[in-house]
């Protein structure tokens, strides 16, 4: 039987490690594509916390192996974050780690670095506590997530051959337990037509005015989307307009448009181009529409690329991954727990999404400061949350059992 006090005693002991650890990350810049220097400052980590083998594999994630048990449980955080904007809106320096009344403050710490800063000493807790047992642990820091989520967990489970049967997402969830999100796919509509003088427009075919009543109908599309219970309702928003013209004094020949399509339960890539599609305007236009490609370079050289389709995902409460983790919630918390969603989007796309392995979430932190200039993590939620880590296997194998 676990003990809360017992388990919260011993990882305050490694508090002031776990905090350096923290800053660190955070003074290190670590944008999609260029993370060498965090994967390996967690891969020296990692080895200080004794698990039995750390690799960074050819993507540039970092892999760290505790135990060597039948059923394998990986814990993901994101180890790459967005850019810091206008520097001059943050109150400090972004990739300084300032300490402050016990919160730490800088970009990725919310979304998502210091998530790893709690696996990393959930295994030390497991080690110390001889909980090892009957799993493999698997410590996962993943790159290039904010540019393409799901991509490098398919990286690792396809391409290194390393499979889970079940995954922790560490995302922040203000330490409750997630059982999944709406699924979104990355959309360009292009009008095409016919360029000439402006000062004689009658002489063309205007791409960007044929575009105009594509728009109005995308957005008035809202109105028509699934909605679910559970997830909520499927959107889609036009993000980004473009045209190609000659000069500001000719009529544009090509117009384009990029989607943000949020996908609910039923919602897919090919229902979600059949009703774009199917729009009067964009059948009168001729317009072209189709999904985004993503392709890129990992800081390790490797060159990587998918189809910008994130497929929805859900986990039954009734699941033994959601039970347990519910459990080691209500250990953490000291009352009963109940399974949420995320409104963004993460890696579940990738391991419950597309290879049917099942996730849940738990992670430090609110993700109301993800991507703002008010980026922090409370020290409190990194020591809770590998209480949570290190718990959570102890009560699968228990719910598994039975």
């Amino acid at each position: 039987m676990l003990d809360k006090t017992i388990m919260m005693d011993a990882i305050k002991k490694y508090e002031p490690e776990m905090v350096k650890f923290a800053r660190d990350l955070v003074a290190i810049p670590g944008y999609s594509g260029s993370e060498g220097k965090v994967a390996r400052r967690i891969a020296d980590e990692m080895k200080k916390a004794r698990f039995d083998s750390v690799k960074i594999d050819r993507m540039g994630n970092v892999l760290g192996f505790l135990g060597n048990g039948p059923k394998k449980i990986m814990f993901d955080a994101h180890i790459d974050t967005v850019g810091v904007g206008d520097p001059k809106a943050w109150k400090w320096d972004p990739f300084k780690g300032r300490l402050e009344k016990g919160v730490i403050y800088g970009r990725g710490a919310t979304d998502q670095k210091l998530s790893m800063v709690s696996i990393v000493y959930a295994a030390r807790l497991i080690k110390e506590m001889r909980l090892e047992g009957g799993y493999t642990f698997i410590a996962c820091g993943s790159c290039m997530e904010e540019d393409c989520d799901g991509l490098p967990l398919l990286h690792v489970i396809k391409s290194e051959r390393i499979k889970p049967d079940y995954v922790v997402l560490t995302e922040p969830t203000d330490l409750q337990v997630y059982r999944g999100h709406r699924g979104r796919m990355e959309i360009k509509v292009v009008t095409k037509g016919r360029s000439c003088h402006a000062s004689a427009p009658e002489r063309g075919d205007n791409a960007v005015v044929k575009m105009a009543p594509v728009i109005e109908e995308i957005t008035a599309l809202n109105k028509k989307l699934r909605d679910d219970k559970f997830l909520g309702k499927g959107t889609v928003a036009v993000t980004c307009i473009e045209c190609k013209t000659p000069s500001y004094n000719a009529v544009p020949d090509e117009c384009t448009v990029y989607l943000d399509r949020r996908l609910t339960k039923g919602e897919t890539l090919e229902t979600s181009l059949r009703e774009v599609r199917a729009l009067p305007s964009v059948k009168t236009s001729g317009a072209k529409v189709e999904v985004l490609q993503y392709n890129a370079a990992a800081w390790t050289g490797l060159k990587v690329g998918q189809e910008k389709y994130f497929p929805t995902w859900t986990l039954p409460e009734n699941h033994e991954l959601v039970k347990a983790a519910l459990r080691a919630a209500q250990l953490v918390h000291g009352r009963p727990q109940r399974a949420g969603k995320w409104v963004f989007s993460t890696n579940g796309v990738a391991s419950a999404g597309r290879l049917g392995i099942p996730t849940i979430g738990f992670g430090p932190s609110d993700e109301i400061y993800a991507h703002t200039v008010n980026e922090q993590m409370k020290v409190g939620d990194l020591l809770k949350a590998a209480v949570f880590y290190a718990a959570l296997p102890e009560y699968l194998i228990v719910e598994k059992s039975l």
